[in-house]
């Protein structure tokens, strides 16, 4: 988390961005500069998204110019960079902006959100105001829109003829590779695992020895590793749906008049929305693609994996900054 002399310093240049901002509306330059900083490559589905649908959406009132692999800003420091004025645009995860206010952390749990329908009717709802308010006053970002990435899933290399899995209860012993993290090992023992870290690029060969019984990722991410040559099922547990937001300066937002900021916001809502689509299409053509290999794809009691996960968490420190009653509200939406 960053100290508070560090926040302080962040919300004087979020002051001295919104002046120029400010200023900037009066002068109404003809074309508003975007210059957007990415850590992903040219081919990557969010870009892709970008460059077909936001860059042409906005061309009439804005040069949209995207620096992808990190080219621009390093990854981790574009929020610094649109706080200081010094980047417009920027795709951010949860995760990162949990480093700046602990409440977004609800954000990265297991099962908060249940589906890419979901993530959209949560970022849309009142329950978020609060966190985009305090993203514009204290950081100067304004969250435009929300970016479906996935669903994370369980992959094991027995098959389900030995273990089939419908509650954590049936995870037990598993001895089931996550990455590293304290939080990805705490998501992995709430999943009824032994959650085993280990570097992505050895999990291959872990799958193919023994060394691990399984591991979970999304299923894009199953067939580009090969993970399914060395695995025989997959249980769409999809305990993590995985977001970025897509960020833009709030000087700059101020700067534009209402009828640019109406297009720049279509524009952003126009491109998540395809980039949902794609990447759920994908999804369901690559679980027709696991079978046709030779693996089990079924869905197990998500509810029963998802109240257990959310309990775990309730009752852990992981949930001591999220505000009250948030979780249930989130809950709800997806009733």
């Amino acid at each position: 988390m960053f100290t508070s002399l560090t926040r302080r310093a962040l919300i004087s240049m979020v002051t001295a961005a919104t002046i120029v901002g400010g200023a900037g509306a009066a002068i109404a330059q003809d074309k508003i500069k975007l210059r957007l900083s990415a850590v992903s490559s040219d081919t990557d589905q969010r870009a892709i998204a970008l460059l077909e649908k936001f860059a042409p959406a906005v061309a009439g009132i804005a040069d949209f110019e995207p620096h992808w692999n990190a080219s621009l800003f390093a990854q981790g420091t574009e929020l610094e960079a649109i706080a200081s004025g010094d980047l417009e645009m920027s795709i951010t995860s949860a995760q990162e902006l949990a480093t700046f206010f602990p409440e977004f952390s609800i954000f990265t749990a297991g099962y908060v959100h249940q589906d890419a329908a979901h993530q959209v009717a949560v970022f849309n709802d009142p329950l978020m105001d609060a966190f985009k308010q305090k993203a514009e006053d204290e950081l100067g970002v304004k969250l435009l829109t929300v970016m479906y990435l996935g669903r994370r899933q369980v992959n094991l290399r027995m098959p389900k003829s030995e273990r089939t899995v419908m509650t954590p209860a049936d995870m037990a012993g598993v001895n089931l590779r996550m990455p590293g993290s304290d939080a990805w090992q705490f998501l992995g023992k709430a999943l009824g695992a032994n959650p085993t870290p280990m570097a992505f690029t050895e999990v291959y060969t872990a799958l193919q020895t023994g060394a691990v019984d399984g591991q979970d990722n999304p299923l894009p991410t199953v067939v580009d590793a090969k993970f399914y040559e060395v695995t025989k099922q997959i249980v769409l547990t999809s305990h993590l749906v995985d977001l970025n937001y897509l960020a833009l300066s709030k000087a700059t937002w101020d700067a534009m008049t209402p009828e640019q900021q109406a297009t720049v916001q279509a524009a952003a809502d126009e491109t998540a929305e395809f980039g949902r689509q794609n990447q759920l299409q994908k999804e369901e053509e690559l679980v027709s693609f696991l079978v046709e290999n030779g693996l089990d794809v079924y869905e197990p009691d998500v509810n029963a994996f998802r109240t257990a996960v959310q309990a775990a968490y309730t009752a852990s420190d992981l949930a001591k900054d999220w505000p009250e009653g948030v979780l249930e509200k989130i809950n709800a939406l997806g009733n």
